[in-house]
């Protein structure tokens, strides 16, 4: 083709289009690296994660501080009104009666403490033979099954984390942390409960949720340790009790 028929051809769309778009890119790249400094933003990003987790943590331990302080005030202070009132002094006795169940006090007992814990890594960083990394690590329905087995298991109270739970309890994990009552844990996760160590083995051989974790503990090399205890304590739940959804039944 002659290059007077060239210069003669209306130039097509990708003609205009392809200059313009090596130049945006050549400018997204430049100010992605005088951004990250020669660094990996994606790093970055989670370092900041990490630290905004623990300022988080460091701000909820605060504010349990700050509830613990006000809640002794207000048994102080409710203590000094039934001194003086009847009608305060036989509130406040229907409320204690009712505290050990709704485990507002602590409990002391024989029990079982059970540990689950993500599968140890290798030095060179591979994975067991068909693993995926996500079969190697805890989680929320695995620490689930094995609080309802214990709660089935007619436990008189159950605590995660040294947390004791109650009825709005919620189990909930956010990658391989867990999060419960406001604040977040790392593995390995223990389960510590005052309850018959037979009847807690029996429920946890029963339930079809732990049987797939088991699989999954000899598959991959995960923690599930189940030991018996003459005795554990189980703090008083600490948290508020209002209920935050609720929906008629």
């Amino acid at each position: 083709m002659t290059p007077s028929l060239l210069r003669g051809r209306r130039p097509s769309v990708w003609t205009v289009l392809v200059p313009v778009v090596a130049l945006l890119a050549g400018l997204l790249f430049a100010t992605s690296g005088r951004t990250a400094h020669g660094t990996d933003l994606r790093a970055g990003e989670t370092t900041e994660l990490s630290e905004l987790i623990r300022q988080r943590n460091l701000v909820v331990a605060r504010q349990d501080e700050q509830l613990a302080e006000l809640q002794r005030e207000v048994q102080r202070l409710t203590e000094q009104a039934a001194s003086r009132d009847g009608a305060v002094a036989a509130a406040t006795s229907a409320g204690a009666a009712g505290a050990l169940s709704a485990a507002l006090v602590e409990l002391v007992g024989p029990g079982v403490v059970i540990t689950l814990d993500d599968a140890p890594s290798r030095p060179d960083g591979s994975l067991p033979v068909d693993a995926r990394p996500d079969d190697l690590v805890i989680h929320q329905s695995d620490v689930q099954a094995v609080v309802n087995a214990v709660w089935a298991a007619a436990a008189d109270g159950v605590a995660i984390m040294d947390r004791r739970l109650i009825g709005t309890s919620a189990v909930r994990c956010v990658g391989n942390t867990l999060l419960l009552q406001g604040r977040t844990y790392s593995p390995p996760f223990v389960v510590t409960a005052i309850a018959d160590p037979a009847a807690v083995r029996s429920q946890l051989a029963a339930s079809p949720q732990v049987r797939v974790f088991e699989q999954a503990v000899e598959a991959f090399g995960l923690t599930f340790e189940v030991r018996e205890r003459n005795e554990v304590v189980l703090p008083a739940y600490d948290g508020p009790l209002d209920l935050e959804y609720a929906s008629a039944g």
